[in-house]
């Protein structure tokens, strides 16, 4: 495992978070540190680290969960919030939550007076290995994914496995989905451990060393392109379909988690790959067919794909007027900015939906 990128200082993943945490809060003003969460943490993961020195000086403000509350008013709740309360740049804000509730969070430290220090504490695998990673901030805007946001990196993500026991197991299975894309875009060995953990009786104290290993390969994408103009899009392998899939869910009131749509945008996009990179057919059959005993199946119509196309045709990665791919000609390596036309996306559609029938 010598392979294994080292990320930078700003991560820290310890079993020791109180410590970590503490350490940061008593740099700053005790009238100046803020604690933005989710009504569900604000149960489950406060009590966790209530013991903190210096919690008890956290103001806080708690959004109502869910991906549907991933919307401006709740970016403006968190203004108005700190607004109230007297924030300005010399502040800290603390976002403690899963996906949703970091990128919220974030996108509203980074925006109010111009910018204020922000620290992540994901509390779902999802957001451990992504999501509060890599400074992507935001919200949904006009049935899109993230549409608006900015890239600002948090002053530090820790990341403590502990909150991975108040999830359940379909949101530690959509995390999972990450960490097999990190594998695939970078390392055979890291798929291939990630492949073999126990996700029906998750040892935790494994998986941190696991979630390390995933959240540097991750890292090291950002370190090399922080504003996402080349090698960082490998990341998006997968979400282009999967965001479509996810958008669509939402825009039809069955919302599906995001990894597990983008689990399903992988199947379609090694498809891709072996159409426009030669991925080889044993590979993209094996990782599909495992892919569907991880993720279940989910069944789309022909019908869905003209809006499942115009959706991707809004994604951020396009130049031009052909949706933009990242795919893999092998396992571990990525080929960026693939252009594929309708007729192609359509094709990989079809063989998804023929996977789940």
């Amino acid at each position: 495992m010598n392979n294994y990128p080292t990320y930078n200082h700003s991560i820290i993943v310890t079993r020791d978070l109180e410590a970590e945490l503490g350490k940061i809060l008593l740099k700053y003003p005790e009238d100046k540190v803020f604690l933005v969460t989710e009504e569900t943490c604000d149960r489950f993961c406060v009590p966790l680290i209530a013991n903190t020195p210096g919690f008890e000086r956290l103001k806080k403000v708690v959004i109502p969960s869910g991906e549907e509350n991933k919307k401006l008013s709740s970016v403006e709740k968190i203004w108005l919030f700190l607004s109230q309360n007297g924030a300005d740049r010399k502040s800290l804000v603390v976002n403690l939550g899963g996906g949703m509730l970091t990128d919220l969070g974030s996108f509203a430290a980074s925006t109010i007076k111009r910018g204020m220090d922000f620290v992540n504490i994901p509390t779902t695998l999802l957001a451990q290995v992504d999501a509060s990673v890599g400074g992507k901030t935001g919200f949904n805007f006009n049935g899109l994914k993230n549409e608006i946001g900015v890239i600002n990196q948090p002053l530090s993500v820790i990341i403590d496995t502990r909150f991975l026991q108040t999830i359940d197991a379909p949101n530690l299975i959509s995390g999972y989905a990450e960490m097999i894309k990190h594998g695939m875009i970078y390392s055979p060995e890291h798929l291939e451990e990630v492949r073999h953990f126990d996700l029906k009786d998750p040892n935790l104290e494994i998986l941190r060393g696991i979630i390390a290993r995933s959240v540097a390969i991750k890292d090291s994408f950002v370190f090399r392109d922080p504003n996402e103009h080349n090698i960082r899009k490998a990341l998006n392998f997968g979400h282009t379909i999967g965001h479509a899939l996810e958008s669509l869910a939402l825009e039809s009131d069955h919302p599906i988690l995001h990894g597990y749509a983008v689990a399903y945008g992988m199947i379609a996009e090694l498809y891709l790959s072996h159409k426009v990179c030669n991925l080889p057919k044993e590979i993209i059959a094996e990782l599909s067919q495992w892919l569907l005993e991880v993720y279940g199946k989910y069944t789309i119509s022909p019908n869905d794909y003209a809006a499942l196309y115009q959706l991707m045709t809004h994604d951020k990665k396009n130049e031009g007027t052909r949706v933009n791919f990242t795919l893999i000609p092998v396992i571990g390596e990525v080929a960026i900015n693939q252009n594929c036309d309708k007729n192609l996306v359509f094709e990989a559609l079809d063989y998804f939906r023929e996977l789940n029938r």
